[in-house]
């Protein structure tokens, strides 16, 4: 594993999916880069499994015929990403595609595909390769747990809620009815990308981070790409 860590090739990957996370998805990855930093600097026993990395866990699917049945990864942050990168000499076109089941789509994913998803919230599959072939798969994430550790000032909840105030009950209250929102406003809007705005930084200044019915989400007609659904035969 460490080898693998220490890889040249497979740093390059990190930093890859890094940088797909930061362009599509700022806001996130600002909120795991802050996590992250406040982790080690409270836990220095604690190691990040690449330099300047968003994501606390990595994992290698090693095959050498990797492929998945249909599931979901609860444990993940449910409000934001996990990134895969597919590798290995196999025909993408007759395996090792990625079934998104709630979205009904089924999306081709050749060797050296990276793709971002929100893992806890969509079942998902991977079909499988022919039986001559090889697939590997690395993916990073972050569990829920380390934000909500964070967000009880580096303790569990149990160890939280016995020791609040009335007030820290009735604020933790409020945050958890409001939790899917603010999550959904982390998310980069495709309206954001077509204004160049790929931070989202018009939207925070207008305090729709914290405070909004979501109409934001409606897309403008001139702020859309314009483009046609092709339906295959």
């Amino acid at each position: 594993m460490q080898d693998l860590l220490q890889n040249k090739a497979i740093r390059r990957i990190s930093g890859f999916q890094n940088a797909l996370f930061n362009t599509f998805c700022h806001k996130n990855y600002a909120e795991h880069m802050d996590t992250n930093d406040e982790l080690l600097s409270q836990q220095p026993e604690l190691r990040a499994n690449f330099p300047k990395t968003a994501f606390a866990a990595t994992t290698f699917n090693l095959g050498p015929l990797s492929y998945s049945p249909p599931h979901m990864d609860p444990d993940n942050r449910a409000s934001s990403w996990c990134a895969d990168t597919t590798m290995g000499p196999f025909n993408p076109d007759k395996g090792g595609h990625l079934v998104l089941w709630d979205l009904g789509l089924i999306i081709r994913f050749p060797p050296g595909s990276t793709i971002l998803f929100p893992s806890a919230l969509i079942t998902h599959s991977t079909i499988p390769i022919q039986a001559h072939e090889t697939r590997y798969v690395m993916i990073q994430y972050s569990s829920g747990g380390l934000f909500r550790w964070r967000n009880n000032r580096f303790q569990s909840d149990k160890s939280f809620l016995e020791h609040a105030t009335a007030e820290e009950h009735a604020e933790r209250e409020a945050s958890r009815l409001s939790r899917w929102k603010l999550g959904l406003q982390k998310f980069t809007r495709w309206a954001d990308v077509c204004r160049g705005d790929w931070k989202g930084t018009a939207r925070t200044e207008a305090g729709l981070d914290e405070v909004s019915d979501l109409s934001d989400l409606e897309e403008s007609p001139e702020t859309t790409y314009p483009f046609k659904r092709v339906r295959r035969q």
